[in-house]
């Protein structure tokens, strides 16, 4: 008897080793395919024809948005300039990561200093084309490599297109072109330097910041980006000749 009830719970166990095997397996599938499908899609996104969307964006798909898709060429270059002093100063001389102000962030916290950004327009693009909003190891980890492919795939104007187009600037506001005629009724190509230089700022907060209605700090953070700009045509030779 005893040699019977060893077999039964030998036969029992067999099956449920194979199905736990088998979940094992489609799970480490879906895994693969989570992480490798935006290396799918990167070449996809390099037409100009192709107008991507966000997460954000297809998490409001039901509540609605706006986002009006506008060329590169249509943006007012003191925008493209106020971006990219507020944002990612080094764009034109990285390859997706700068890893100098990665150090200097990592230096920071083994000093026990507050923690400060690090994240490039690439890295800032992928995200939103790809990942969540929330911070984490796990999303640093898979945006590196992919804003290191992006800048490899992508010109940097197109980069910078696709950024601009996808980044939140409202509540639920997409894209420079819905920005700028929500806060100054203007299009992307009409925008005066202050005005580029506030809704630069408004940027990390986009639901707490108003380009419109700037509060005494964002007029000060304003003030510095505009500066910047305005001193900024060295930096940005990969995007106007």
């Amino acid at each position: 008897m005893a040699d019977d009830e060893t077999l039964d719970f030998d036969e029992d166990a067999e099956p449920r080793r194979g199905l736990f095997r088998r979940i094992v397996r489609y799970g480490l599938i879906v895994i693969a395919a989570f992480v490798l499908l935006p290396y799918l899609l990167l070449p996809l996104y390099r037409p100009s024809f192709v107008h991507p969307v966000s997460t954000l964006m297809l998490g409001k798909l039901f509540s609605g948005y706006d986002r009006q898709w506008v060329a590169f060429d249509d943006i007012a270059p003191v925008l493209v300039q106020s971006v990219m002093m507020s944002e990612d100063g080094q764009f034109c001389n990285h390859h997706g990561v700068d890893w100098r102000e990665y150090q200097a962030v990592i230096q920071d916290a083994l000093a026990g200093e507050k923690a400060r950004g690090a994240s490039t327009i690439p890295m800032q693009t992928v995200k939103n084309l790809y990942l969540w909003g929330d911070r984490s190891y796990i999303r640093k980890f898979l945006e590196l490599p992919l804003a290191i492919a992006a800048d490899v795939v992508w010109p940097k104007k197109r980069t910078m297109e696709i950024y601009l187009n996808i980044a939140q600037w409202g509540p639920e506001t997409f894209g420079i072109e819905a920005a700028a005629r929500e806060q100054f009724g203007v299009s992307a190509s009409e925008l005066s330097r202050r005005q580029a230089a506030l809704l630069a700022v408004s940027l990390p907060n986009p639901e707490g910041r108003q380009a419109a209605a700037p509060s005494a700090h964002m007029n000060q953070l304003a003030d510095r980006v505009e500066r910047l700009a305005a001193r900024s045509g060295s930096y940005i030779t990969c995007l106007y000749d």
